[in-house]
């Protein structure tokens, strides 16, 4: 990455961490073109850059002859929609256990590129078991696209679940998901503590932010102790 093309994205990951960190709220003026040239000693263009992504992201408005605004919570909604393990299991009173079965970083994959969508570079591939109340509640693969979170390398996701530290640390504009059924067989198995043949649920979940994908992951549950529930209004 160039000086510059490090500076900008640089620009991108402060913004956005003030914004979901709720420092700055929907509606907050981010400092004008000049004063983050200063900040970051960097040219205009560097911060032109880093702002048209945040905007293309969703995650910052530009009104005129006013200035630059946080957007209004076009992604603090989003967030509902996308589940996190760890709170579901808290809301059903049982206690979460977390293990992490395997962590790598790697160069991409064929397979890495087609799930994320990636012409290359290095993911972060995670496999873990969540728990509830002492038995496996879901097996969870999940690929991280370091050049869009390059910060995910760092994190210890044997403490910090992976859906849960994106959901608190990385906005997203869109996300896609695909559910499935199928009976049980090797891994499944052994992970989840089940019988062979017995009914699974797999969610296949894909996030973006803007143009830019974020995350792949996939999500097994055995079919007896989870059940998908929402409720809708006209």
């Amino acid at each position: 990455m160039t000086e510059s093309g490090a500076i900008h994205a640089r620009i991108r990951r402060d913004i956005e961490a003030r914004i979901m960190s709720g420092e700055w709220a929907p509606g907050t003026r981010i400092p004008y073109e000049h004063q983050l040239m200063a900040t970051y000693g960097c040219s205009r263009m560097t911060v032109n850059r880093a702002l048209r992504m945040l905007m293309e992201a969703g995650l910052i408005e530009s009104r005129r002859r006013a200035g630059t605004f946080v957007s209004h919570p076009r992604v603090q909604r989003a967030a509902l929609e996308i589940p996190d393990i760890r709170d579901e299991v808290a809301g059903q009173g049982e206690s979460y256990r977390l293990d992490l079965d395997r962590r790598e970083i790697r160069a991409a994959s064929e397979e890495d590129k087609r799930l994320l969508q990636i012409d290359g570079g290095s993911v972060l591939a995670l496999e873990c078991r969540h728990h509830a109340g002492g038995r496996a509640y879901a097996l969870e693969r999940r690929l991280i696209n370091l050049a869009a979170v390059p910060e995910a390398a760092e994190v210890d996701f044997a403490i910090e679940p992976p859906g849960s530290w994106l959901l608190s640390h990385v906005p997203w504009t869109e996300a896609e998901h695909r559910i499935t059924a199928f009976n049980a067989g090797g891994k499944e198995l052994v992970a989840l503590g089940i019988s062979a043949g017995a009914a699974c649920m797999a969610l296949e979940r894909w996030t973006w932010r803007g143009e830019e994908r974020i995350t792949y992951a996939r999500q097994v549950y055995p079919g007896d102790r989870y059940a998908l529930v929402a409720r809708f209004r006209p």
